[in-house]
C-alpha cells in the first residue's frame, strides 16, 4: 500500500515536521541554558585552582569556597542589601523608561526638537556619571534618591537613541501603505510605526539593563548605607574580600535575572524578532 493510499501513513509524515521543529527548538534551549552553565562551572574551577597554585591570601584574592562561606554566613544580611539594590534598580530603571520613550517619540517626529536635543543629551551622556555621584548627594542627601537618579541617567540616552532610531527606521512602503488608507498620524503610530520600532526598543532596553545595576552601584559607592555597593565598600575597608567578592556575585546573578527577564518579555511582545534573526 502507498503512502498516499495509507491515510495513517500520511497523518505520521505530516506530524513528523511539528515534532522535528519541537525539538530542534528544545535542544536549542537546552543548548542555551547548558553552556553559559558549563562555561561558569570551568571558570569557577579554575579560579579555585589558581588561588591553589598561587597560594593567594583570602583578604587578596578568595577562593570560590570562601565566597559560598561568605554567601552562607551573611545569608540574613545579604538579601537586604540585595533588594535595596534592587530596588533602586527598577526605579531608576522605570523612570528612563517614562520620560525616555515620549522623547525619542517627540525626537522622532520633530525634526526641530532632535536637532535641539540631541547635542544637549551628547554632551550629558559624556560626562563621567561618577562625577555627578557627589552632587546628586550633596543635592538629595543620603537616601535613595541620588540612586535613583544615577540609574536613571545611565539608561536615559541608550533607550532614547534605540527608540528614536527604531521609528524613524520604519518601512517606508509601510508608511506609504497607510497614507493611500487614508490613516491618521495616531493609526499610523499604534498600528505601524511602534510596532516596527520594537525591537529597536528592546535593544535600547537590553543595554540600559545592564548599565542599571551599574549606576546603582556608582550611587552607593558614593553615599548610601545599605545596598550591595555600600557593602563592597565596606567590605574593602575592612579587608573583608570574601564579602565583597560575594555581594558581585548577587550583582552579577541581579543583572542576569532582568537581562533574561526582559529577553523572555521581549519573545512574548515581539516574537517576530527573534524569527527574523534564525
Amino acid at each position: 500500500m502507498s503512502v498516499v493510499d495509507d491515510p495513517l501513513a500520511g497523518e505520521a509524515i505530516l506530524g513528523g515536521e511539528p515534532r522535528r521543529s519541537r525539538s530542534r527548538a528544545l535542544g536549542r534551549t537546552l543548548a542555551g541554558a547548558l553552556l553559559p552553565l558549563g562555561t561558569l562551572v570551568v571558570l569557577v574551577a579554575l579560579w579555585q585552582l589558581a588561588t591553589r597554585i598561587f597560594g593567594w591570601e583570602p583578604f587578596l584574592v578568595p577562593s570560590p569556597v570562601d565566597v559560598g562561606d561568605a554567601l552562607v554566613e551573611q545569608r540574613g544580611y545579604l538579601p537586604r542589601q540585595f533588594l535595596a539594590t534592587f530596588v533602586e534598580t527598577l526605579e531608576g530603571y522605570g523612570l528612563s523608561i517614562l520620560v525616555g520613550i515620549p522623547l525619542a517619540v517627540a525626537i522622532a517626529y520633530s525634526r526641530l526638537l532632535e536637532r535641539c536635543l540631541y547635542p544637549i543629551l551628547l554632551a550629558v551622556n559624556a560626562i563621567p556619571k561618577i562625577a555627578i555621584a557627589p552632587i546628586l548627594v550633596l543635592w538629595m542627601g543620603f537616601g535613595q534618591g541620588p540612586k535613583v537618579v544615577m540609574v536613571f541617567l545611565v539608561c536615559f540616552f541608550p533607550i532614547v537613541l534605540a527608540t528614536a532610531t527604531g521609528l524613524k527606521a520604519t518601512p517606508s512602503e509601510l508608511i506609504e501603505l497607510t497614507r493611500s488608507l487614508s490613516a491618521s498620524q495616531l493609526q499610523t503610530f499604534v498600528k505601524v510605526r511602534f510596532p516596527a520600532a520594537m525591537p529597536h526598543i528592546f535593544v535600547g532596553l537590553k543595554v540600559a539593563i545592564a548599565l542599571a545595576v551599574i549606576g546603582a552601584v556608582i550611587g552607593e559607592f558614593v553615599g548610601a548605607s545599605e545596598g550591595l555597593g555600600y557593602v563592597i565598600i565596606n567590605s574593602g575597608q575592612n579587608a573583608n574580600t570574601s564579602l565583597a567578592f560575594a555581594s558581585m556575585v548577587l550583582l552579577g546573578v541581579m543583572s542576569i535575572g532582568l537581562f533574561y527577564a526582559l529577553v523572555g518579555l521581549e519573545r512574548l511582545l515581539v516574537p517576530w524578532a527573534g524569527e527574523e534573526q534564525r
